[in-house]
């Protein structure tokens, strides 16, 4: 699908993501503080075909909000078109732990050379080889791919959610 804007060809955002797109689709659930509401959000999305691979709650006195990865963003997208959620997406990077010594000293040491700033991060249930990953939401996502890359750090992609060889 290609939408059309001042007699120019622009293609459609949504059909540029794919499998191997090199961030991780992060969604962004606002809740209000009350009991059981976590619990309901967590039994709509939490199905046989769709697992949590991440979650995070930044939280306050009068409302919270969520973060949730799954194993299938189509299948989480999809869910939360149906509910009566308030949800936002971003993108977070993902990588994979290296197999030194200090793993996150090497992670937060590549971004820090350039000066890209990391706003949060947070552990995935995600395991490949023995090794674990975490995400992060950093100030300039095409800057911290590139100096992971460049430090050969291995980025994960969506595809690699579905992958994983080792269940929590």
């Amino acid at each position: 699908m290609s939408m059309s804007y001042g007699g120019g060809e622009l293609s459609n955002p949504a059909t540029m993501r794919g499998r191997d797109w090199p961030c991780l689709r992060q969604f962004c659930v606002f809740l209000e503080n009350r009991v059981g509401l976590l619990n309901d959000l967590l039994r709509q999305t939490e199905k046989d075909d769709l697992r949590v691979i991440a979650l995070s709650i930044v939280d306050s006195v009068d409302c919270a909000i969520i973060r949730l990865m799954f194993n299938n963003y189509e299948r989480g997208h999809e869910l939360f078109e149906l509910a009566n959620f308030t949800v936002f997406e971003n993108d977070v990077i993902g990588v994979e732990l290296p197999d030194v010594a200090q793993p996150y000293v090497t992670v937060c040491t590549a971004l820090l050379e350039a000066e890209v700033n990391i706003h949060y991060t947070y552990p995935l249930l995600y395991r490949r080889k023995g090794r674990g990953a975490i995400a992060l939401y950093v100030d300039d996502i095409d800057q911290g791919l590139h100096l992971l890359r460049e430090k050969e750090l291995r980025v994960i992609t969506e595809n690699d959610l579905r992958e994983d060889d080792e269940y929590f």
